[in-house]
C-alpha cells in the first residue's frame, strides 16, 4: 500500500505538459501598480519567469470569460494576488474559481493554484473554499519590509516550480 501510495503522488506531481506561461496573475485592478513594478520586473526580468497578465496578453476580440480559462489552461500555475478589492471583483473571483476547479478536473488535485496575501484579511473575510487552500498551506503573505522581501520572492519562484 505505501509503495503504491508514493508511486501515485509522485506521478500526480509530475506535469511533463509544455505550458505557454509559468504563471497566470490573477489580481485587482487596484493592484496594478504593484503588478506592473515589482511582479513583472522580478519574475519576468530578473528571474526569466514568464506571466500572463490579462492586461498585456489577453487576445482583444474574445471573450472575457474565454481570456480567463484558456489563459488558465495554458499557465502551469495560478497566483492570485488576494486583497479586499479582489474579494469584491467579479473577475477576480471567476478567475479564481476556474483556476480552483482546474486544478481539481484537468490536472488530478495537483498544486497549482497559490493565493498571495498583499492586505492583511480577517478569515471571515474569505470565502470557504480559500480558508481551505489557506489551511493546506498554498499561500504566502506580501512582507512591508526589505528583508521579507528577499525572502518571499525566492519563496514564490520556488512554489511556481
Amino acid at each position: 500500500m505505501t509503495k503504491s501510495k508514493y508511486v501515485r503522488d509522485n506521478l500526480a506531481q509530475k506535469d511533463d505538459r509544455n505550458y505557454t506561461y509559468s504563471a497566470f496573475i490573477s489580481y485587482s485592478n487596484d493592484e496594478q501598480d504593484f503588478i506592473i513594478k515589482e511582479f513583472i520586473p522580478i519574475l519576468e526580468e530578473r528571474d526569466n519567469v514568464q506571466l500572463c497578465i490579462h492586461k498585456r496578453d489577453f487576445l482583444p476580440g474574445n471573450e472575457i470569460s474565454y481570456n480567463i480559462t484558456s489563459s488558465i489552461h495554458e499557465s502551469r500555475n495560478v497566483i492570485c494576488i488576494i486583497t479586499k478589492s479582489f474579494l469584491e471583483s467579479y473577475y477576480c473571483m471567476f478567475e479564481f474559481n476556474m483556476a480552483r476547479m482546474e486544478s481539481i478536473y484537468a490536472r488530478n488535485g495537483n498544486r497549482m493554484l497559490f493565493l498571495v496575501f498583499y492586505e492583511q484579511l480577517r478569515p471571515q473575510d474569505l470565502p470557504l473554499v480559500m480558508l481551505e487552500l489557506v489551511e493546506k498551506g498554498s499561500y504566502i503573505e506580501y512582507p512591508n519590509d526589505e528583508q521579507g522581501n528577499i525572502v518571499f520572492w525566492d519563496k514564490l519562484k520556488e512554489a511556481m516550480t
